[in-house]
């Protein structure tokens, strides 16, 4: 059987025509956009005035019917309104116009067959073009006529024209996509979006102490905390040292919070009476807009709050205890941090909460979301009919962008330009395909859908591997990890282009430090960072989710790479085929010196002695050659420069090469789901995996620790015998001239092999007998 061709997962550059001009040498022939036109046919129905009665009553329930060949839109229905405004815009694709007329009709709804009012009917030919930046079209009265064309009682107000996407119509029209989708919230889940993460701030708690508490038994020393809670997220300090009812802790507990603040932060101090049971000595809640705000590493005053304490009676009621105990604490909303949401590798944003500390912009990131090929099924509909209904999610800095769904397409086109503006060369911008899958039907409690929108594929792009000015116009492949391995989900074409607005300034950020001052002046721990990245994007993924339409849960995390810190065989196996591929340069060097030393080839080595001879005599041209030599390199390869964006690599991340086992395992829940004989098997892989891993980190803490015990007298005889030598090198050293030296030292290195031996040297030898604290490993 002959084998199916492997998949193309290649960077391909395209040439598509922007803005209705062509991309010739990296620059446009039209600065129009960055996406190719689209034309539409816009009608914009505004409202209409002294419709007749059509029911008995003598009132009319008029809606709009806007109809161009197979495809018809509608407007909402007003009940018994004679003067109804919609003020709704429909957009028909030019490439699909079936017809030679328009027909706008108004329609009286009905509970069985909804009557004619009248109707405006026009001939494509004669509507006019409209280009942007172009003063907006005005609406104009049209009378009403009937099927026999006679005039009718009642007037509509309509505008109608020929115009690109860049309309300002465009966003918020209904289009003939989605002839298909019925429903107000069906519909607004079609529309391109633009969102705004929520501002995030870090709030720290430092819990100093409490006095005057009042525990319910006299009889014990109290073991007390304190409970902080905060939305969903609640920490703990420890229980305090001092047992008495004025304890001290002097602990920072660490939160994640959002802008408009919702939610008080909740503070329970707690006795730990016995196991499983803890009492409540008093309780505060805080309101987090009076809060200080820190912007440097000064700290803010501290302050004492009351504690409030009930007391549940027999009765059922609550009564408040009227002396109230307090606690110490200093709070404050850190804005001098970056709040980190996204995985530090792939960062769109690196800068403080505080507007105050923002620098200039140093440019604008300009991407054009072309079109889509290739896609694959992602759903079955009528018939068990494979479809997709795609669109795009880009994410940069705290700007999130959707497009409009391509209703049952394989080849969506898109055609949607969206602008950012950069602070940081050294940041990544995502972007995103889904597929829709809350269009028919509404569940309430998932904010608009029954189930999730299946992911197709990602594509990043970092802004500094771009060339500034150039407009890059590339077909990435979309790309998802299965359990059953890596498959090509379609491919999609995308135009970015990276305008600097101040090299100077550009230039300038490679000497900042990547993150904002606090994070280097007061440092937070590692637990600490995952723990706030988790709040982070939990909290950014449901404000997302409650906007309206919803940029859903499952689309963020896909989106800020949640869950990308599971474990994973292959991941692991790829990091540490990155580390010798790191390492293999300096391997290839050892190589080709130890050649060198051999005389593989006597005339290099000739010319090497030479070289190190003049070098010796000439101690001065050391740092020059060494930059010289670099700076050729770096001349030399420019040739070689990349001319495409880097894009995600099947073979670098070994997904083309695992073992089916090993993605079973990645695509495992936490806990695992898996049956306790595949949780054994894994278990014993992943020790055996360790257990070498353990060796290699012992035998690199070996050589450190042999090292430290040179002049630390652990073993007597090599400390003294190095000491010894110390004091046998610093006097000859002192009298003999460095040139000598080292030219005896190299010369003695470079020697002809018929002047070595096969033993290890000396210096090695007694290197390799220094002990280490490996004798004290149990």
């Amino acid at each position: 059987m002959q084998r199916p061709p492997p998949e193309d997962f290649s960077l391909k550059e395209t040439k598509p025509h922007l803005g209705g001009g062509k991309v010739t040498g990296d620059k446009l022939t039209s600065t129009y956009d960055l996406v190719e036109q689209m034309q539409y046919l816009y009608v914009r129905v505004v409202k209409a005035k002294e419709l007749p009665g059509k029911d008995l009553t003598g009132s009319c329930d008029p809606y709009v019917e806007v109809k161009l060949g197979n495809y018809k839109g509608t407007t909402r229905h007003f009940e018994k309104k004679s003067n109804p405004e919609w003020n709704q815009v429909f957009a028909f694709s030019k490439d699909r116009l079936q017809a030679s007329v328009l027909e706008a009709t108004v329609k009286d709804k009905d509970f069985v067959k909804d009557d004619l009012i009248g109707h405006v009917v026009f001939d494509l030919n004669e509507i006019p073009k409209r280009v942007p930046p172009d003063s907006p079209l005005a609406p104009q009265w049209y009378r009403l006529e009937d099927r026999k064309g006679q005039k009718v009682k009642g007037e509509l107000m309509l505008a109608v024209w020929f115009g690109t996407q860049a309309d300002e119509a465009f966003p918020e029209a209904w289009h003939s996509d989605a002839a298909t989708v019925s429903g107000t919230d069906a519909l607004a889940n079609i529309r391109s979006k633009v969102y705004l993460s929520p501002k995030l701030w870090y709030l720290r708690v430092n819990v100093i102490e409490a006095q005057d508490l009042v525990p319910s038994d006299k009889g014990r020393y109290p073991e007390v905390y304190v409970k902080v809670m905060m939305g969903t997220q609640a920490l703990r300090t420890r229980v305090s040292q001092g047992r008495g009812i004025n304890p001290m802790w002097n602990e920072d507990l660490m939160f994640v919070v959002a802008e408009p603040f919702e939610e008080p932060l909740i503070l329970s101090v707690e006795d730990r009476v016995a196991p499983n049971k803890d009492e409540v000595l008093g309780r505060c809640a805080i309101p987090l807009q009076y809060l200080d705000r820190r912007f440097d590493y000064k700290p803010v005053n501290s302050r004492w709050f009351n504690l409030e304490k009930h007391v549940i009676m027999e009765s059922g009621e609550k009564k408040e205890i009227k002396f109230s105990s307090k606690i110490h604490m200093r709070i404050c909303l850190e804005g001098g941090y970056h709040v980190l949401d996204e995985s530090t590798h792939y960062s769109s944003d690196l800068r403080p909460t505080a507007k105050q500390l923002w620098k200039p912009n140093i440019g604008v990131l300009e991407l054009g979301i072309l079109n889509a090929t290739g896609l694959m099924p992602m759903k079955a509909k009528e018939g068990g009919r494979g479809a997709t209904d795609a669109y795009c999610v880009a994410k940069y800095g705290q700007k999130w962008i959707r497009t409009r769904t391509i209703i049952d397409s394989f080849t969506p086109r898109w055609n949607e330009q969206y602008t950012w503006e950069v602070f940081d060369p050294c940041t990544v911008v995502t972007v995103g395909v889904f597929d829709n899958c809350h269009l028919h039907g509404a569940d309430k409690n998932n904010g608009g859908g029954g189930g999730k929108d299946s992911r197709i594929g990602k594509v990043r792009i970092r802004l500094s591997t771009l060339e500034t000015d150039r407009v890059y116009t590339h077909s990435y492949p979309l790309l998802v990890l299965h359990p059953n391995g890596v498959k090509k989900m379609g491919e999609i074409h995308l135009a970015v282009r990276f305008t600097c607005s101040s090299l100077l300034n550009m230039m300038y950020m490679y000497s900042l430090p990547l993150l904002p001052k606090m994070h280097y002046l007061h440092p937070l721990t590692v637990s600490q960072l995952d723990n706030l990245r988790h709040q982070a994007t939990q909290i950014v993924s449901t404000r997302l989710t409650r906007a309206e339409p919803p940029l859903r849960k499952e689309v963020v995390e896909y989106m800020l790479d949640v869950g990308s810190h599971m474990w994973s065989m292959r991941r692991s196996k790829a990091n540490f085929f990155r580390i010798m591929g790191v390492l293999s340069g300096l391997i290839a060097v050892g190589k080709w010196f130890e050649q060198i030393c051999v005389w593989k080839n006597p005339i290099t080595t000739v010319l090497i002695h030479i070289l190190f001879i003049i070098l010796v005599v000439y101690p001065e041209l050391i740092l020059p050659t060494v930059f010289l030599y670099l700076f050729l390199i770096g001349v030399w390869n420019y040739r070689w420069r990349p001319r495409h964006p880097p894009h995600m690599d099947t073979r670098l991340s070994h997904a083309d090469s695992a073992h089916p086992d090993e993605l079973d395992e990645e695509f495992d829940t936490f806990p695992t789901s898996r049956p306790a004989d595949i949780v054994r098997m894994r278990y014993d892989r992943l020790r055996s995996i360790a257990g070498r891993i353990q060796t290699v980190v012992g035998d690199l803490a070996t050589q450190g620790e042999r090292l430290q015990s040179l002049l630390s007298w652990r073993d007597p005889r090599a400390t003294a015998l190095f000491v010894l030598f110390c004091l046998i090198a610093a006097v000859v050293l002192y009298v003999t001239p460095f040139q000598l030296v080292a030219l005896i030292i190299g010369l003695y290195v470079l020697r002809h092999p018929r002047l070595r031996y096969r033993l290890p040297s000396v210096p090695l030898n007694f290197f390799r007998r220094l002990p280490a604290r490996t004798d004290c490993m149990l």
